[in-house]
């Protein structure tokens, strides 16, 4: 949920200001850019040597670059604007006084006042302090402004005193981000689940039926879902290809009838299911258990279909988005039309082998979408991460 986003860190003068640094290391492994800005005071608590290499960005205290005899205004405007969104940790109980009254007095408040972004505060103090009703007000006046409290945990203070006021362990911090932005996604608690990849068909112990698909069309489609917020079920063929991403869940299998069983299973939880996976049609009647030996014959293999794993969910469907491929090489549209309807289809998505740039094996594609209320799309060519997207929006603005 972090990955890409600008994230302003405001660091004030607690004890907790060490655990800045483990932060920044938790937001950057996140895939966050992040810059720092100290209050003056908490200088005397954490580097900004420390920070500024870890965070690989200057960090900022006062409003002016103090070494240059010009003296540059370190611009709090364009900082709160810069920002995907800030994070107040620790917050102290005078920084909570200022922010919750609007005495910018330093770099920190006033960037905080000019903030568009979603701020999210960290309280760390002693326990009295933590208690008294004065922090108590001021958090509940900083909830009003719309501010996310990450409230303070309990244990050993700095005071030799037990009890709240800790501030909440760095990954802890990072994880409570990343699951309220979660939530805000458009997909939030959708589950969906996408079949990718080819499938091998054993003939004997080394070689098998299977076809050129790169499974790349599958994966894309899953980042894309997962990056809106869905929980993704990915069963993939094989492929050398990976998915790193938090809300995705990989299962690999090889034959047809390995991923009809995964898919099947899965299928009535789910609220989307996208079957982009190139599936064999048929398999070997039998597996032969010895390598066939090459002897001056060709030998005869006999072959049987394979369950068809989009007719079955289209047979199943009750709430399900169903979201099929049609792959063709004559009469496309008129093939993937027939498909839809056969195969109770929500959307196809055509590919066409005469578009140069599309179909296996490439990392770009050309397609058209069909819906069941007959709405039409072309992409053009473009990547398949751009197709995804394509395809996610398309979900979205009809039936979402």
């Amino acid at each position: 949920m972090l990955s890409g986003k600008k994230v302003l860190l405001g660091v004030s003068a607690s004890i907790a200001a060490y655990k800045s640094a483990f932060i920044v290391r938790e937001l950057i492994k996140a895939g966050a850019e992040v810059k720092v800005i100290l209050t003056p005071a908490a200088r005397d608590f954490v580097t900004p040597l420390t920070l500024s290499t870890l965070s690989k960005n200057p960090v900022l205290s006062s409003f002016t670059h103090e070494d240059d005899e010009n003296e540059v205004w370190n611009n709090h405007v364009d900082l709160g604007l810069w920002a995907d969104l800030f994070l107040i940790a620790p917050a102290t109980a005078n920084t909570l006084a200022k922010m919750a009254s609007g005495e910018a007095d330093n770099l920190l408040v006033a960037t905080y006042l000019s903030a568009k972004c979603p701020v999210y505060v960290a309280p760390a103090m002693d326990l009295d302090m933590y208690q008294h009703g004065s922090t108590k007000a001021n958090l509940e006046t900083l909830k009003s402004y719309g501010n996310k409290i990450i409230a303070a945990t309990s244990g050993e203070l700095a005071s030799g005193l037990h009890g709240e006021g800790r501030l909440a362990e760095p990954l802890d911090i990072v994880q409570i981000i990343q699951k309220d932005l979660a939530e805000q996604l458009p997909w939030a608690g959708k589950i969906v689940l996408i079949t990718a990849g080819p499938t091998y068909e054993a003939i004997d112990p080394v070689r098998f039926i299977g076809n050129y698909s790169s499974g790349k069309m599958g994966f894309s489609l899953a980042r894309v879902c997962a990056d809106r917020g869905a929980y993704v079920h990915l069963i993939s063929g094989p492929t050398a290809l990976t998915a790193d991403h938090a809300n995705i869940k990989l299962e690999r299998v090889k034959s047809a009838e390995d991923m009809n069983r995964a898919a099947q299973a899965l299928f009535p939880k789910v609220d989307i299911a996208i079957a982009s996976a190139a599936v064999a049609d048929y398999r070997p009647k039998e597996m032969v258990s010895e390598k066939i030996k090459k002897d001056g014959s060709a030998p005869t293999i006999e072959l049987v279909e394979n369950p068809d794993i989009l007719a079955e969910w289209g047979r199943r469907k009750e709430k399900q988005i169903l979201v099929g491929f049609a792959l063709e090489t004559t009469n496309e549209e008129a093939n993937a039309k027939v498909k839809l309807a056969k195969k109770n289809l929500d959307l196809i998505v055509l590919n066409s082998l005469r578009n140069d740039g599309a179909g296996f094996g490439h990392d770009t594609n050309q397609v058209t979408l069909f819906d069941r209320n007959n709405k039409r799309l072309e992409t053009g060519l473009k990547s398949k991460m751009e197709i995804a997207q394509d395809i996610a929006e398309f979900i979205d603005r009809e039936w979402l």
